[in-house]
């Protein structure tokens, strides 16, 4: 698996959560903050995104906002309407629902349709992937511009137009793959800027990533890690902290942690078999190692996350 989707399986602790608006004018929404990154698709029509700060973002059909850090903010047709606070989601609630915004509902054409979802994230374990981010990733609907996403989003609004049985896990696989490529087409467009960018456009380093995290269970040293990506142990160290922002063996620790945290979501599994899954071969230095990073030993972390995983 690469490391884009190992490290987004890591930091999720649940299912998409999503929701369809039909907007009939005049209308103003206020989206309250969110555990993890939210989402708006716009299927039809227009509207604007106003920010906590910033100026307010035009948006038209075929449009995808991405708000990585779950920031509070307005989604507008009419800056003069009421405001209408929206729920904050919780369970299963926030799934398949389609709603009809405040104003006309004389059987006119709605002047927006949104679909708004969020990604629950443990935010203990936010990885610099999505921490680098900017607050708000907006990526206009550009004529063959990123395909693989727009084909998504066909995808998805067919799906809501025409829903069928099994909808609900289809639904919930290409907000899944949305997600991916929302993040995809940011960094290949950022591959040069500051943050993670380069890490992930760089061949070795990129490699190195994918070996750490698909294989957290060998006893990785700086020399290994560096043979993986065909360089010196001096020039590796080098090259990966200056790319990733940390030592190699400070970021195993760290993405160690990260996958242990997922199987305690997401299985049963004995504390020892855990601690041998991630290169730990005693259970007593993993769990000092887990309450390190995560506040709580293992057996807390389970049964306080456990049901977070089952949403």
């Amino acid at each position: 698996m690469d490391v884009l989707s190992q490290v987004l399986a890591a930091m999720r602790t649940g299912r998409p959560r999503f929701l369809r608006t039909e907007c009939h004018l005049p209308w103003r929404r206020h989206y309250p903050p969110v555990p993890g990154a939210g989402l708006h698709v716009i299927l039809q029509g227009s509207c604007h995104l106003i920010p906590p700060a910033g100026d307010p973002i035009e948006l038209g059909v075929g449009d995808v906002v991405l708000l990585p850090h779950g920031r509070g903010h307005e989604m507008v047709g009419d800056p003069d309407a009421p405001l209408v606070e929206v729920e904050s989601p919780s369970g299963d609630e926030f799934r398949l629902q389609q709603h009809t915004g405040p104003g006309r509902t004389d059987g006119s054409p709605p002047s927006a349709v949104l679909l708004s979802g969020m990604f629950p994230i443990d935010e203990t374990q936010c990885h610099p992937v999505v921490n680098d981010l900017p607050e708000i990733i907006h990526l206009p609907a550009h004529l063959g511009q990123h395909p693989p996403l727009r084909a998504a989003i066909d995808q998805i609004s067919g799906e809501l137009q025409h829903p069928g049985i099994g909808s609900d896990g289809v639904l919930s696989a290409l907000l899944d793959a949305l997600l991916l490529y929302i993040l995809r087409a940011w960094y290949q467009d950022h591959g040069t800027g500051p943050g993670w960018g380069p890490a992930l456009n760089d061949p070795e380093i990129s490699a190195v990533l994918c070996r750490i995290h698909n294989n957290p269970e060998r006893q990785w040293t700086v020399e290994s890690l560096g043979a993986e990506a065909g360089l010196s142990r001096a020039a590796f160290a080098r090259r990966f902290t200056a790319l990733v922002g940390q030592p190699p063996l400070s970021y195993l620790t760290w993405s160690r942690m990260g996958a242990a945290a997922q199987i305690l979501r997401d299985s049963e599994e004995p504390l020892g078999i855990v601690a041998q899954k991630v290169g730990y071969t005693s259970e007593f230095a993993f769990s000092n190692a887990f309450k390190r990073m995560h506040g709580a030993a293992p057996g807390a972390y389970r049964r306080r996350n456990r049901s977070l995983s089952l949403r």
